[in-house]
């Protein structure tokens, strides 16, 4: 073992992770981003050169937000592998963390525009605030626009954690009277040609932050222009968004079996069925929730007994609220409600039962080159008719 590997092993020692934990980590980042376990030497190796080269700058930024990405991504209970790997950033500006010191931290941010031109990463938490003229969110004195016209030209890349930053979020929500939107949208209207990476949901998932920073700074693949080929049309990496919670998720089963909790509290919630009746939104929202999952991967959404409240679509307050109630129409393809964009939301029609749920799931599979053309999705099962008949789930 060359001597920089022995130096990177202790410093893992030092922390508390063994160089067993490590591999197995990059095993788990390797298969995050889509890549063989042939491709595990390749991530360790790239960490490892990371760890022994000067450390990249990084700055983050807020706009409207409530920190819920900033404690998802701070809250470690043990000094992790993750939490090393975000180490090796240099975070010379976080506003949140850093809010005390004042003019002591403008001036680390101007600092690193100045010195880093196109060598920095730029993670952007909250809604761009453009409502009464950008005052809406003041930064320093002066509106919290031209921060971002300041330093989002220089950064070689910008990801933007959460929802807020993504679309708006919680801040965009009806009436938005503070002009809410996503970073990206900000950057198109300024003509402000930085790529942007999505990671939506509310709050972030640290893992994906992780895996995008192995992707991006480790494997070279910011400069070679393949990230741009691996993000979708939303910029969100294919990889984490490219299927649905219902793909994944531990109780479908129950709803290819027709077993649905009506009512929560009730002896189908205790079983475990499925969730879709009581308002989850699993079948129509695209992130790897319950493959990666939170807090440590000891649970998620779903899995502590929520249903899934779509936080990984666009627009999601406006759309998915009543978080509790089934969608009772259908959208395929491309949907807009109040201004919102929701990338392939398809919901339920079918009278406003659950049979709408099999709906969809058979136009998914269908779109998905699951299924051929075989027989029609049918309508409405049994439980669904004597339901009916006796005037329930109306």
């Amino acid at each position: 073992m060359a001597h920089e590997d022995r130096a990177f092993y202790d410093q893992l020692a030092d922390r508390g992770v063994t160089r067993r934990d490590f591999l197995k980590f990059c095993g788990s980042v390797a298969a995050m981003l889509g890549l063989s376990e042939a491709m595990v030497p390749t991530v360790a190796s790239a960490v490892e050169a990371a760890a022994a080269s000067t450390l990249t700058p990084a700055v983050w930024l807020d706009g409207g937000l409530c920190t819920g990405c900033t404690e998802s991504t701070a809250q470690g209970t043990t000094p992790d592998v993750a939490q090393i790997v975000l180490d090796i950033l240099s975070m010379n500006y976080m506003e949140t963390i850093m809010y005390a010191t004042g003019d002591s931290a403008e001036a680390a941010l101007k600092d690193t525009v100045e010195k880093f031109k196109g060598k920095f990463i730029m993670v952007y938490e909250g809604a761009v605030m453009t409502g009464f003229d950008g005052n809406a969110l003041r930064v320093a004195g002066k509106p919290g626009l031209d921060q971002i016209r300041e330093v989002a030209p220089n950064a070689a890349a910008i990801i933007a954690v959460g929802s807020c930053a993504v679309d708006g979020g919680w801040v965009k929500a009806n009436p938005n009277p503070a002009g809410g939107m996503g970073i990206q949208e900000f950057l198109k209207q300024e003509k402000i040609e930085t790529p942007v990476i999505n990671l939506p949901t509310c709050p972030v998932n640290p893992e994906w932050i992780v895996a995008m920073v192995v992707d991006v700074l480790f494997l070279g693949k910011l400069a070679s222009g393949q990230i741009l080929k691996e993000l979708d049309e939303f910029n969100r990496p294919k990889v984490i968004f490219g299927q649905t919670i219902h793909d994944n998720c531990p109780r479908r089963g129950h709803f290819e079996n027709g077993e649905f909790v009506y009512e929560f509290g009730s002896p189908e919630e205790a079983k475990g069925y499925c969730l879709y009746a009581v308002g989850c939104k699993g079948p129509q929202t695209y992130t790897n929730c319950p493959i990666v999952r939170w807090n440590d991967k000891a649970s998620w959404c779903v899995e502590s007994g929520s249903p899934c409240i779509g936080c990984g679509d666009f627009n999601w307050v406006d759309q998915n609220a009543p978080f509790l109630n089934r969608f009772r129409q259908i959208g395929i393809g491309d949907y807009k409600q109040t201004g919102g964009y929701v990338p392939g939301n398809v919901a339920a029609l079918a009278g406003g039962v659950v049979a709408g749920a099999l709906v969809v799931h058979g136009l998914g599979m269908k779109a998905a080159g699951r299924i051929g053309e075989g027989p029609a999705t049918e309508d409405m099962k049994d439980y669904d008719r004597k339901r009916m008949k006796k005037g329930g789930d109306k």
